[in-house]
Parts: structure tokens; sequence; C-alpha cells
């Protein structure tokens, strides 16, 4: 098969196309004729040395994947619903970058109707992040108000959409005026420039007074003092990456007296059964948004994978709106 891999740690011109021998899916596992590879941040990580895979998992970048199952674990693809010849698309601790991928088979979805593979590629790595932090851990309910930071990341385009289709009010942090107006097209009910106005403040100013009910961060760092400080009473934070630092410091007798929840989760390392629960939760709940529009990927660029190098490049530059693809 022809891969994408990490020659060394380094910048984007380490990634290489390779050819390497064909992966074999293993009990429970299905193998995947791959058409288009998401692009994440976790693979700059990755790419730089900063996120090696979890024990037993590929050593190649790549979280999700499309395409067409080929082979595998037949009693296990009868169990998820699936056949030979069937599109899907899958979420994979690594070895998403190549032609052929294997992926456990409670980590397949069907690809949504409608969708090309390359947008079906967008859609397992935010989604099922966003489900099991947005939805699963901070409960978010029809009615509360969403602090989404970074709106125009793949992460926030996603959960800015799923907020939305819940039924909540959704606040969304951008570096620019011209994300901010990406984040209001997606459906977010306010965007806040973090670079020209103090999104804590904004925060507070938008909800009357009453603060955020689940406020979902990538920053970390300094910013959890300030989202402390605007979440509502009963208000939840959830962290999910640390690109602002892992100190933080903030005002823990607002914890108490608000009765906050500060947690957090990473996702890549979970055991199968916890993804393929999220896997079946998306399934049930969102695929039908997604068939129904009400849900879109929102793919900025695809690039040929022989180009992962220019992927990463602009992944970088944060230049991009929603999501960044390869196309094999």
């Amino acid at each position: 098969m022809k891969a994408i891999e990490i020659v060394r740690p380094g910048a984007p011109e380490v990634l290489q196309l390779v050819e390497r021998p064909d992966p074999v899916a293993g009990a429970g596992e299905l193998l995947i004729r791959v058409s288009a590879s998401g692009v994440n941040r976790p693979d700059v990580l990755q790419r730089k040395g900063a996120y090696p895979p979890p024990a037993g998992a590929s050593d190649l970048p790549g979280l999700e994947v499309a395409g067409t199952i080929v082979g595998g674990d037949t009693s296990a693809m009868a169990a998820a619903g699936l056949k030979p010849g069937d599109r899907v698309c899958a979420l994979v601790a690594g070895g998403g970058y190549a032609s052929l991928c294997v992926a456990p088979a409670g980590q397949c979805l069907p690809a949504p109707g409608g969708l090309s593979d390359v947008e079906a590629a967008s859609l397992p790595e935010t989604f099922f992040t966003v489900w099991s932090n947005v939805f699963d851990r901070a409960r978010l309910q029809a009615g509360e108000t969403l602090l989404v930071q970074g709106g125009t990341s793949g992460i926030g385009v996603t959960a800015i959409q799923l907020a939305k289709a819940a039924g909540a009010t959704v606040i969304a942090t951008a570096g620019s005026d011209e994300k901010c107006a990406a984040c209001r097209a997606l459906g977010a009910d306010h965007a806040i420039n973090y670079r020209t106005h103090d999104f804590a403040a904004e925060t507070k100013r938008l909800t009357e007074g009453r603060g955020a009910d689940v406020i979902l961060d990538m920053v970390a760092g300094d910013y959890v003092a300030r989202e402390v400080a605007c979440l509502a009473e009963d208000g939840r934070l959830v962290i999910i990456a640390v690109q602002g630092g892992v100190a933080a410091g903030f005002d823990a007798g607002l914890v108490l007296r608000r009765r906050l929840t500060i947690t957090g989760s990473t996702l890549r390392a979970r055991p199968v059964a916890f993804k393929a629960a999220i896997a079946r939760a998306l399934r049930d709940n969102v695929w039908p948004w997604i068939e129904a529009g009400r849900v879109k990927p929102v793919v900025f660029q695809t690039f040929e994978a022989a180009d992962a190098a220019q992927a990463h490049t602009l992944m970088e530059s944060n230049r991009h709106v929603g999501k960044l693809v390869l196309s094999w």
C-alpha cells in the first residue's frame, strides 16, 4: 500500500510518501480501502514527536478515514451491520494516512447518504470528540448556552453545528472578524473576536450576566481563569487540549460558590468499547441530522495524499475554516 510516513520528528517536510506492506485485519477489525483521510491537530503533534501513538497502534499518522470495506472479521462486520463493499468512515488510533487501513468494527460508521468520501472522512475525529465531551461529559441540554473556543477549527465547526441542532445557544470565539462571520454562518448565535474583545466579559454581557452553561476549551493555560469567571451556576468547563499550556491559575472560590465542574479528556488511547459506544450514539442521534441537512461537513481544502506536508503547513498557519482532507 501507499502511506505517508513520518521519517523523523520535524517540520511538515518530514512527511514522505512511501510503500509499506498491506495491513492485515485481526479479530474484531475491518480492512478499508481508503479514499480520503482527515488531517487533525494531533497529527501535527505526532509529526513533531510530541504525541506518540498508543501501544499497539500504527506508527503512521492519521485518526480518521473514509472508503470501502474490502475485508476483515466477518462476524464483527455483521454485528456492526456492515458488509464488504459498504462505504464507511472510521475513527482509528493511527494509520489513517494510507491507502489501506485497519479499523475496529465498532469504530466504523456508514458514510452518511449524500456525502462524498472526502466529506465523510472529515467527520469521525471531531464528531467523536465533540459528542463525548460536550454531550456525554458536559451534558449540554437544549436551552443551555455553549461557549466554543476556536469556532473555526475542525472541532469548533462541529461543536457549533451539533449544539445548535440539539437546541442550545452557541457563542463562539475566533481570531478575526472574518472568522467570526464564518462562525455565525455555521449557526453560532454570537461570535467574539478574541483579539479585540475580552471573551469572558462578552460572554457575561451576551448572557445578561448569567454566563455560559458549558465551555469547550482547546487552549487551557491562562484561559481557564477567565472561563471559570464566565461560567453560569452549575456550569461545566471541558478541556480537550492545552495549546496555551498546562499551568492554569483560577479562583477556586468561584468553583465552590457556583458549583462548577472542570473536567477534560483525551480520546485516542481510550478502549475500543468506549469509542464504539460513541459511534452508536452518533449513528442514533447525529447521523439523522447529517442526512437531513441540519449538520454539514465543513471541508476547507483537499490535498493529494502526496502533498500531506502542504496540508500540515496550512493547518499550522491557522488560516483555514473547518477541516483539511487528504485524497488517495
